[in-house]
C-alpha cells in the first residue's frame, strides 16, 4: 500500500512504496503483452488529465493507461477552458472536482503546483512533471526499464547527462536510485550544474570520458532550451561536441551497459542516432513501460481494495 493518496514526487515515497509499484506495474506489463490489453479495475472511476505545458508521451501514456484499466479518461484541454478567463487553477480543479473526478494528472510549468492542489482536493492528484522540480512517473518508468534489465539496482552506476538544472526527470531519478541503492553521476557544463546536488546523493562531473567511464546505465537528457534564459550554452553544436552521447563514448561505458532517454530526443544534440538507435538502447522499451507503470500509479491511488 502507498501511505499517500496522491503521488507528488519521488521525494516522498519510501524504497518500499517504490518496490511495490514497481511489483504492480510488472503485473500490468504482462496484461499488455495480450490480444485484448484491458482488466477491469477502474471500471466507474474518471481521471482527468489537466496538462498546463504541452506533451505526447506523459499525456498520451497516461490515457491508455487509463483505458487499459476501463477508467472513463478526459482530456481537459486548457486553452479552451475558463483559465484563459481568468478563472484561478484551484477553482478550474475544484470545478473538476465537482464534476465527479476521481483522480486528476496535473502538467505545470511552475514547480509545486500539484502539492497546492493536493492540499484542497478531496481526490487522488498526480504530479506529471512540475516545473524543475519532479516527474516522478517518469523516474519510476526509467526504474523499472533498469530493474527489467539489470534485475538488481543495488549496486548500479548511473550515469545522467545533460541539463540537470532544469530538468525534472533528474531529479526524480536521483531520488529513486539513490533510494534503491545505485551511484549517481551527473555529467553537465557548469552552467547547467545547480548549486547544492551533490547533497542528493550524486557524484558530480564536468567531463563526460570520465563520468561514463564504467557506468552500467547511460541517461541522456533533452536540453530544455524553453527553460533557459540566454547564455547556458555557447551553441548546441558545441554542446553536442562536449557533452553529446556517441558510439565511441559508450565503448566507456561496460560493454552490457543500456542507453536511455526520457523524450523527446534532439538528434545530434543530446544523443547520435547511432546511439539512440543502436543494440544498448532501451528509449523505446522506456515508453512502452511507461503505460505499465501508470496504470499501476492509477490504480494504486484509486482506492481499489488489493
Amino acid at each position: 500500500m502507498l501511505k499517500s493518496k496522491h503521488l507528488l514526487g519521488i521525494k516522498e515515497l519510501t524504497p518500499e512504496e517504490i518496490y511495490h509499484i514497481l511489483d504492480t506495474a510488472s503485473g500490468f506489463k504482462d496484461v499488455l503483452m495480450r490480444d485484448i490489453k484491458k482488466v477491469p479495475p477502474l471500471r466507474g472511476k474518471t481521471v482527468v488529465s489537466l496538462f498546463f505545458e504541452p506533451s505526447t508521451r506523459t499525456r498520451t501514456s497516461f490515457a491508455l493507461a487509463a483505458k487499459r484499466l476501463s477508467a472513463d479518461d478526459v482530456n481537459f484541454s486548457v486553452s479552451s477552458s475558463s483559465v484563459v478567463k481568468g478563472e484561478s487553477i484551484l477553482d478550474t480543479a475544484l470545478t473538476i472536482q465537482s464534476l465527479g473526478a476521481d483522480l486528476m494528472i496535473i502538467r505545470h510549468s511552475s514547480s509545486g503546483v500539484p502539492h497546492y492542489l493536493s492540499r484542497s482536493l478531496n481526490i487522488s492528484v498526480v504530479n506529471a512533471g512540475d516545473g524543475s522540480n519532479e516527474h516522478p512517473t517518469q523516474a519510476l518508468l526509467d526504474l523499472f526499464t533498469i530493474r527489467s534489465h539489470k534485475k538488481d539496482i543495488k549496486g548500479l552506476e548511473v550515469a545522467i547527462i545533460g541539463d540537470i538544472a532544469h530538468s525534472r526527470v533528474a531529479k526524480s531519478n536521483i531520488y529513486g536510485l539513490t533510494k534503491l541503492g545505485a551511484r549517481v553521476r551527473v555529467i553537465c557544463p557548469p552552467t547547467l550544474m545547480p548549486a547544492g546536488l551533490e547533497k542528493l546523493g550524486a557524484d558530480v562531473f564536468h567531463n563526460i570520458d570520465e563520468g561514463i567511464k564504467g557506468a552500467d546505465v547511460v541517461m541522456a537528457l533533452r536540453i530544455q532550451l524553453e527553460r533557459q534564459s540566454k547564455g547556458f550554452l555557447p551553441s548546441l553544436k558545441e554542446y553536442f561536441n562536449l557533452y553529446g552521447l556517441t558510439g565511441e563514448r559508450m565503448k566507456l561505458a561496460k560493454k552490457d551497459a543500456i542507453v536511455m532517454h526520457p523524450g523527446p530526443m534532439n538528434r545530434g544534440v543530446e544523443i547520435a542516432s547511432d546511439v539512440a538507435d543502436g543494440p544498448q538502447s532501451v528509449i523505446l522499451e522506456q515508453v512502452t513501460n511507461g503505460i505499465a507503470v501508470r496504470m499501476a500509479v492509477l490504480y494504486l491511488l484509486s482506492g481499489v481494495k488489493q
